[in-house]
């Protein structure tokens, strides 16, 4: 008679225990033990965070242990069980661990393979072959694509989030409760009292310092006495919220007519618009033999010196919101859109500001161009819609789509189509943790008709919806590729913009992760033809495409891989937008957007249409009225909180791997990413603003609020 010692741990959350039976059977190579009840006389098994330990007997060889089957049966009343590891111990005193991290359902079962990572080519035998198609069939069953709204990524086909399957759901649903956490937040603020204070406008400007009686920090002190100054609005750019809009300027649109003369008094290098507009070399030359320079020494310095003096104008382009309807939820309040072109100059001393507004994609006279020499209201108005508009592509392109949908589109993906011994699901398991679940609660509450998003955002009532489809056909795999997303608007030289703090530790984290993933994959991938034999990897890919993207021309997603490197490259797109871009561009907007001035969420009167008619009263009356202004504030608060218990880049305490080198490369990357906190926790010290939205301490796995 041969005895096995199984070891069985039970979750930590809240009830993770069960009172039910459970039953385990051993599968060897040979031969199956009997299925045997787990269960200790005058004991209380499979409490909360236990760790219990049986002996199985089994009359027979069962051969090389291959998997573990668990079963749930009812007791007395069901309850789901949260299984984390089983652990056999072998006659021959071998340990093989297996890990689970899912939670048993009523009277279900989970099958089991050890903890080494497979991948499909790698199984020979005959039953964890048909044990691996198994699971993906389920899986299939299970997760299901639909399509939300049309033109959208697909999601999840779940219409509540008590429909997910339990392994994805939160483990409690208060946790993600938006409209419980939206009011405990406004109460949290002491802005209660003006809640339901809708149509009623505050008086001044310094008003809206009443609703900050509670909560504020160095950021959103800064944010309060600086918003109006052009630096301040300039810097917002790079390093606030959306800092994925400003690209550099070559040439001017032919939509917007700024000519030298309107912008001459804000150029600080004595050139022309037209000189500090970047030309290529190609254009320099022609440039020389136009003007009948000869190529003197003389010449050359002096085409040279205008060569690197220029390049210096900037352009963020808000044509996403050109047709996008406005709010038109509340019949009592109307709300404006704008679809404004701002020009932005970096001074000599490395500051970018702005020298031309246009509210609309089309000039004319109705379209005046605003200028900082303008009177000062027309002036901090025409900013104002800027930064209006820029928290509505922020909210619903940066944040919603490119962060929030594709990743769940890749986490479906991943469900679908990769089973647990895969080592891509392993690696990507951690960094789709509640994602779908936390989109599946937007869908529910947040972006649905008669959400929240409709109480105080201008483009709620469908303009969301609206801008989503739009930007859902420009959108590209390339453009996910932080490297190349930076390049694609030529803002790549550190030199030519410095203090862009968002790409230069987004760089590094990039780089990081890219070179975690790298170490990881390499181990199962020792070369190309590995990848393209790997039918599940492609099958995911192919999903992503076919299904997810709904097989868009234009969007550039793969079809197949292969190389390993474009393997690496794609898995750290999925890693890196659900961690990185996703702190990047949520956890800021407490700072940058609770000071309604600066990001107001709606405005309640239209776009100026000539010069010379703002003022303060006019400001205050485009501006969200009492109610919406405590609704948006309670929601960037809400949404600018992390969870509790929050796992962060590299935290990986549920062990899928059990090799001790992906253990040794997991290890790498938590130094790595240690080192580059230290640097910029470091260079913060002596910044007025710190910018630690890419410091990786602060940046968690997934995307999850």
């Amino acid at each position: 008679m041969n005895s096995y010692t199984v070891t069985v741990a039970t979750g930590h959350q809240w009830f993770a225990g069960t009172d039910d039976y459970i039953y385990i059977t051993l599968v060897g190579t040979e031969q199956c033990s009997d299925k045997t009840l787990l269960d200790k006389p005058l004991y209380d098994d499979f409490e909360r965070g236990a760790v219990d330990s049986y002996e199985v007997k089994v009359g027979q060889d069962l051969g090389q242990l291959v998997l573990v089957k668990i079963e749930k049966q009812k007791y007395w009343m069901q309850d789901s069980w949260y299984c984390r590891y089983v652990t056999v111990k072998t006659p021959s005193g071998e340990h093989v661990e297996f890990p689970c991290y899912r939670w048993l359902v009523d009277d279900k079962n989970v099958v089991l393979r050890d903890g080494k990572a497979r991948l499909p080519q790698d199984d020979e035998n005959i039953l964890v072959k048909q044990q691996r198609q198994k699971e993906l069939e389920i899986r299939r069953m299970t997760y299901r694509w639909k399509e939300w709204q049309p033109g959208f990524p697909m999601s999840i086909d779940a219409n509540r989030h008590k429909d997910l399957p339990r392994d994805i759901q939160f483990d409690s649903e208060k946790e993600v409760n938006f409209v419980l956490n939206y009011t405990k937040a406004i109460e949290n603020l002491c802005v209660n009292k003006f809640m339901n204070m809708f149509q009623s406008s505050w008086n001044d400007l310094a008003d809206f310092e009443s609703i900050f009686l509670r909560i504020k920090n160095t950021n959103i002190e800064y944010v309060m006495q600086h918003w109006k100054e052009d630096s301040m609005f300039g810097y917002q750019f790079l390093n606030g919220c959306n800092p994925v809009l400003i690209e550099k300027c070559f040439k001017l649109p032919d939509k917007l007519p700024v000519t030298h003369e309107m912008v001459s008094s804000s150029l600080d290098r004595n050139l022309t618009l037209e000189q500090e507009l970047e030309v290529d070399f190609v254009m320099l030359f022609l440039f020389i033999y136009c003007y009948g320079f000869t190529l003197t020494r003389i010449n050359i310095k002096t085409c040279l010196f205008f060569w690197f003096q220029a390049g210096n104008i900037f352009i963020c382009d808000y044509e996403l919101l050109e047709g996008v309807s406005a709010n038109c939820t509340d019949l009592c309040t109307q709300q404006y859109l704008a679809a404004p072109i701002c020009l932005l100059y970096k001074n000599t001393q490395n500051k970018i500001v702005p020298i031309a507004i246009q509210l609309s994609q089309t000039p004319g006279k109705d379209a005046p161009i605003f200028l900082p020499s303008d009177a000062h209201y027309d002036w901090l108005l025409a900013k104002i819609w800027v930064r209006s508009s820029d928290f509505q592509i922020h909210q619903t392109v940066t944040h919603l789509l490119r962060t929030h949908l594709i990743s769940e589109m890749f986490a479906i993906a991943m469900f679908r189509q990769l089973p647990a011994v895969h080592p891509v699901f392993k690696l990507l398991l951690p960094h789709v943790r509640f994602t779908i679940a936390i989109n599946t609660k937007a869908r529910e509450e947040l972006i649905c008709e008669g959400g929240i998003f409709d109480k105080a955002n201008g483009t709620g009532g469908g303009g969301h919806v609206q801008l989503v489809q739009k930007a859902m056909k420009t959108l590209t795999f390339r453009s996910l590729c932080f490297p190349d997303m930076i390049r694609m608007r030529c803002m790549d030289n550190n030199e030519e913009m410095p203090k862009y703090f968002y790409r230069d530790d987004g760089y590094r984290v990039w780089e990081a992760t890219k070179s975690f993933v790298s170490d990881v994959m390499c181990i199962y991938y020792s070369n190309d033809e590995r990848v393209q034999g790997d039918g599940e990897i492609q099958a995911f890919v192919k999903d992503v495409r076919n299904f997810g993207m709904q097989d868009s021309d234009h969007c550039g997603f793969p079809k197949c891989l292969n190389s390993r490197e474009e393997l690496i490259e794609y898995l750290t797109v999925i890693v890196f937008t659900a961690s990185a871009q996703h702190a990047a561009v949520n956890f800021g907007q407490y700072d940058w957007c609770s000071w309604i001035p600066n990001a107001p969420a709606t405005m309640r009167k239209p776009p100026p249409n000539q010069k010379g008619l703002a003022t303060l009263s006019l400001i205050m009356e485009s501006l969200p009225d009492r109610g919406r202004s405590s609704w948006h504030l309670g929601a960037v608060w809400a949404l600018s909180q992390y969870q509790e218990n929050e796992l962060f880049l590299g935290m990986y305490p549920d062990v899928h791997f059990t090799e001790g080198r992906v253990k040794a490369a997991m290890e790498k990357f938590r130094k790595e990413l240690a080192g580059i906190s230290e640097s910029i926790k470091i260079r913060d010290e002596k910044k007025r603003m710190p910018y630690y939205y890419l410091r990786p301490d602060k940046i968690p796995n997934s995307v999850a609020i």
